[in-house]
């Protein structure tokens, strides 16, 4: 599918003004649908109905912000709640068979219906709250086709209800246009959605497109985009690949995270994973209902000589997903950001799992320059009091263990560590093979790409299985 269909609009440079991109949706005939907004006013529909040509464009613009009505017409939520994906689809689907019922298909056999909807919160009185939303459109391309879907989820950064309202506006422009205008490119109705918003007023933490146009979009990808790009700092996708909304999947939760390269997952991983979760779910309180495990890939990890290999992450997605992890990837290069994150959606129990060498790195003051508190401003994030660390154990040149009785940290920081270890905040996994700590993943990585005899044995058997069956991580036979 191309863009013939919207009357063989090229792709303009020069990114048109908000005005420009709403009157080139009115002036295009076959562009016809519906706005239901909820919670910030009709701030996008607004945007169509100022430059002129709306008629054209618009065959209902609605807000049923009383929740009975809201009710009587989407139906009740099981949780209750009116800010929320579930909320978001049933608008898009009511109203695109609303305008599929009452606009007869034989009249305007080139009309190509859409829905535009949101559902948010702005910020509260109390500025205790700074607001959020989700925001989607379900559109055709093809008359005679499906319908396609575009969700996000955004949390407001600004401190007033009307700027978040004016940013609601550009934004929803902004997708509207991207959807009809980009949809062969799907990066760049992610790039675009920025256009004349930035960071600082608006985070999209969440996307997901689907539809016959998107077939071929993996949403992981997608999520790459939004980090490498700066429009969050992490992103959660689940087993089968689908993006996840982090304050849904971490909310009061326990949390355990490992983080790594997974290029591949191997014995060493599993032992990390296997002896933590067991320690983790035996801590008080902690049950595994309300358990996540979660395991992290940063940027960093993902990058080869400045650039992310696209492949190679898939490779990784795929294998974890497989596996039926969920998957994380952040900018937090020091882990307090991490904890900090987490301690966003939850105040249970957090748990990091990891080697020797990153707890050295974590009591070394140079990675703390930037903060006006140094590393002890860090630390009262990190070692918050229900976060805990599990450490795996390493070998030295001399082939002697190495744990968290005789690791080496800063010596200025001896003291400080004594104190945390003394206090459980470090404990060490006893539970190893002697022979996984001879297991380097880059010279595995490297055996697999060669095909060399033996590499299946350092890895867990599931995890060599998939590498041959999906022929990952350069594997050929």
């Amino acid at each position: 599918m191309n863009e013939v269909s919207l009357n063989g609009d090229s792709h303009i440079e020069a990114i048109p003004t908000i005005k420009q991109k709403a009157l080139r949706i009115n002036l295009n005939k076959n562009i016809y649908g519906t706005f239901a907004e909820i919670g910030a006013g009709q701030e996008t529909a607004r945007q169509f109905f100022r430059v002129g040509g709306a008629s054209g464009t618009i065959a209902k613009a609605m807000s049923a912000y009383d929740k009975s009505f809201s009710d009587d017409i989407y139906g009740i939520e099981n949780d209750e709640r009116y800010v929320t994906q579930n909320r978001l689809k049933k608008m898009l689907k009511h109203e695109t068979s609303l305008i599929e019922k009452r606009i007869k298909r034989k009249n305007q056999p080139n009309k190509m219906f859409f829905c535009y909807a949101n559902t948010v919160a702005t910020v509260d009185f109390a500025k205790k709250y700074n607001g959020h939303g989700w925001v989607g459109i379900r559109f055709q391309i093809d008359p005679k086709q499906k319908y396609n879907e575009i969700i996000l989820h955004v949390r407001f950064k600004e401190n007033t209800a009307s700027q978040q309202q004016e940013t609601l506006g550009v934004l929803g422009t902004n997708l509207i246009y991207s959807a009809f205008y980009h949809f062969s490119t799907p990066r760049k109705i992610i790039k675009y959605l920025y256009d004349h918003l930035n960071s600082d007023q608006i985070e999209i933490d969440t996307v997901n497109l689907s539809g016959p146009i998107f077939k071929d979009v993996d949403n992981r990808i997608l999520s790459l985009e939004l980090v490498k790009n700066g429009m969050t700092d992490a992103v959660l996708f689940g087993p089968e690949g689908n993006n996840l909304l982090p304050a849904a999947a971490l909310y009061k939760k326990n949390i355990l995270a490992l983080r790594g390269r997974f290029r591949p997952v191997t014995k060493v991983n599993e032992e990390m994973y296997l002896n933590s979760l067991e320690m983790f779910l035996n801590e008080r309180h902690v049950d595994k209902k309300d358990t996540v495990v979660i395991f992290e890939i940063t940027m960093i990890d993902l990058t080869n000589d400045g650039e992310i290999d696209e492949k190679d992450f898939m490779d990784r997605a795929k294998l974890l997903g497989s596996l039926g992890e969920t998957v994380l990837i952040t900018n937090f290069k020091e882990y307090y950001r991490l904890v900090e994150y987490f301690s966003l959606y939850t105040k249970k129990k957090i748990g990091l799992t990891m080697g020797v060498n990153n707890l050295v790195r974590i009591f070394d003051p140079k990675y703390y320059t930037h903060l006006s508190g140094g590393i002890l401003e860090a630390f009262g994030k990190l070692f918050f009091k229900k976060m805990k660390i599990y450490l795996y154990p390493e070998l030295n040149d001399k082939e002697e263990i190495i744990n968290s009785d005789n690791l080496k940290v800063h010596p200025r920081m001896k003291e400080l560590y004594k104190f945390l270890k003394f206090n459980g905040k470090v404990v060490d996994l006893d539970k190893y093979n002697l022979n996984s700590l001879k297991i380097y993943s880059h010279e595995v990585l490297a055996k697999i790409k060669e095909n060399s005899k033996g590499w299946e044995s350092v890895l867990p058997k599931a995890v060599a299985s998939k590498i041959k069956k999906f022929n990952l991580f350069g594997y050929n036979k």
